[in-house]
């Protein structure tokens, strides 16, 4: 089986699952885990375009994948205004499993991010998994770390997903046309790095006009605080306990700056201020008050 060229990384991944489907041997309940933003949900929709993809048809099937209008695939993702995938939304799946299959072929039933699966909603699921229709798979995509049910874990074979360094420094240049990775600052480079955080990263600073290049973890944070970004940007929202990790561990694993007993006592604020929808402003006049100023 070669290995699609436009998808880097997985390739072992990809090649046992397009191996076990090939041989009617495809698991029907799979979770497919690996850190946010390395490419699950690409992975998926490679894979599927596999299943479905004849020489005659592949066009036409790679865009009914990727709008998600192909009649044997049923795809949940968690809505922008909702906390959780809905319950509402699980019925649809089970309306979608009891119909007849298009030209009697595989149908596959994805849900992105299960960890935001309702306490409802999750039961209601399991019922379907645990006797799945005929020709019908479950995939399930999970952000490691994140928790789900383990009922849920245990009646899956979990496939786990990962890139190494030179894969998403790979993937980050060809997305921008040119060699930017090794240009970005120190600050913002580790193990722990995936190719959508980067890039987004990247995008983000162009549009603000941060220099990414040589601006520190330091002044990153400044910048963030001067201009409200952590309230009016969704991508620092989203990263902001992985902005401060970053500034922590410059500060007490590699220069030894800052006491561990700090790191805490921010890291309980702002697990307080998440847990209850609290006001960050406060959180970051602190921070800069007593962190950055010195």
């Amino acid at each position: 089986m070669q290995f699609s060229k436009n998808l880097i990384g997985h390739d072992v991944a990809f090649n046992n699952l397009a191996d076990l489907y090939k041989k009617n041997n495809l698991p029907n309940k799979i979770l497919l885990t690996g850190a946010s933003g390395i490419g699950k949900s690409l992975f998926v929709n490679y894979f599927l375009n596999f299943v479905y993809g004849s020489n005659d048809q592949k066009n036409e099937n790679d865009k009914l994948i990727k709008n998600n209008t192909h009649p044997n695939i049923f795809k949940i993702f968690k809505k922008k205004d909702k906390k959780n995938i809905d319950i509402s939304q699980i019925r649809e799946m089970i309306q979608f499993q009891n119909h007849s299959s298009f030209n009697d072929n595989s149908r596959f039933i994805v849900i992105e991010k299960i960890e935001f699966l309702s306490l409802n909603s999750a039961n209601a699921l399991l019922k379907s998994i645990e006797e799945p229709n005929k020709d019908v798979f479950f995939i399930l995509i999970n952000d490691t770390g994140a928790r789900i049910l383990d009922t849920i874990r245990s009646r899956c074979i979990e496939f786990k997903l990962k890139l190494n360094n030179n894969e998403v420094k790979e993937i980050v240049n060809i997305n921008f046309e040119e060699d930017l990775y090794e240009k970005i600052s120190n600050d913002f480079i580790n193990n722990y790095n995936s190719p959508s955080f980067i890039i987004s990263l990247i995008n983000f600073c162009r549009d603000n006009n941060i220099d990414i290049y040589n601006i520190s973890i330091e002044n990153f944070i400044r910048q963030i605080i001067k201009d409200k970004f952590y309230s009016n940007s969704e991508f620092i929202k989203n990263y902001l306990n992985f902005f401060i990790e970053l500034y922590f561990y410059k500060n007490i694993i590699k220069t030894k700056k800052i006491p561990y007993k700090i790191k805490n006592y921010f890291y309980f604020k702002l697990s307080e201020i998440k847990k209850y929808n609290l006001d960050l402003e406060t959180f970051f006049l602190e921070f800069k008050e007593k962190i950055l100023s010195e």
